[in-house]
């Protein structure tokens, strides 16, 4: 059994004491804990020292509906609450409906999963087998054992919401000692395996603001070995807009679990602008995507696999867009 390090745990009352805590060496921050205590129990983060848990301060969480048609989503909404909101677009609903299992919808937040650390088959492992080689870069070491060549960290985006949000172009809201500042969800990542994020160490996600979709069509395809519990190997999100034409006047494509962060894929977007959809239109999008996608070798199942199923997914997920 895999056991918790020794650690200082501190449930703040307010966001104040929070960010002042985040500022000590070694404190971590947790919203539902279900990424962060198994990466601890197999001792990931060696220097951790103090879990700083956000359930007591009030008003993180819950769902609501702006003046503007946009929705407020505080971050420590639950996954399970957000999958059954009516409120929320239903490819988000969707999109946290695939997330794990029940159980751990139920402690998992929007927060946490957007947030969620960045994934590698040499680092998320048992201390052991780490042990049985030297440490890779993620973890002090000098070398990416993923790829030796290379002097980038390739640990692999896992979040479910991430693509699917920022192709709905939604923002997201911090605070930390340095004020309060909201920013697209887009320019919250890096594709930067060591540090994929680009808030503060001090700064706490309050909110993400999710702008008016009544008038776009949207979905998410997701693959992953299994029917549940596993990541995402490949996920794909595409948002578009119609004229009354059916001419598709905007569009967002956005990979998850190909690179460090979600990415977006412009020349495909690009190919769907002006045209109305159709097989031919939508198969020249999905090989744009390919083309666009270098997978990292990182993940369960190969890159080479998980490449060809690029066109496959974003054709599917086109594919529902002409069927709404």
């Amino acid at each position: 059994m895999l056991r918790l390090p020794p650690l200082r745990h501190e449930a703040p009352g307010t966001l104040d004491e929070a960010v002042a805590l985040l500022a000590v060496d070694g404190a971590m921050l947790s919203a539902g804990g279900t990424d962060l205590v198994p990466n601890l129990k197999r001792r990931q983060y060696p220097d951790a020292a103090t879990i700083v848990s956000l359930r007591r301060i009030p008003g993180m969480a819950g769902v609501r509906v702006e003046s503007d048609g946009s929705l407020h989503i505080g971050s420590l909404t639950k996954l399970s609450s957000l999958a059954e909101h009516e409120s929320i677009p239903l490819v988000v609903r969707e999109a946290a409906l695939s997330v794990a299992s029940p159980q751990i919808r139920n402690q998992g937040t929007i927060g946490g999963n957007l947030c969620v650390d960045t994934r590698c088959n040499w680092l998320n492992v048992p201390q052991t087998w780490r042990e049985a080689a030297e440490p890779c870069l993620k973890a002090g070491g000098e070398t990416c054992w993923v790829a030796p060549a290379k002097k980038d960290c390739w640990a692999v985006s896992s979040s479910d919401l991430a693509p699917v949000l920022v192709a709905l172009g939604a923002e997201v809201q911090l605070v930390g000692s340095g004020g309060r500042r909201s920013m697209p969800l887009e320019d919250f990542y890096r594709n930067d395996g060591m540090a994929h994020l680009t808030k503060g160490a001090d700064e706490i996600i309050t909110g993400v603001v999710v702008p008016p979709s009544s008038d776009m069509r949207a979905s998410y395809r997701k693959l992953r070995r299994r029917g549940s519990i596993d990541f995402p190997i490949l996920g794909v999100a595409v948002v578009a807009s119609f004229d009354d034409d059916q001419v598709c006047t905007a569009s967002r494509i956005v990979l998850g679990s190909v690179a460090s962060s979600p990415l977006r894929v412009p020349e495909a977007e690009e190919v769907l602008v002006g045209r109305p959809f159709g097989s031919e239109v939508i198969a020249e999008a999905s090989e744009a995507a390919r083309k666009f996608a270098r997978p990292l070798n990182n993940t369960d199942l190969t890159s080479r696999y998980r490449k060809r199923m690029i066109p496959v997914y974003v054709t599917r997920a086109l594919g529902d867009l002409v069927e709404g």
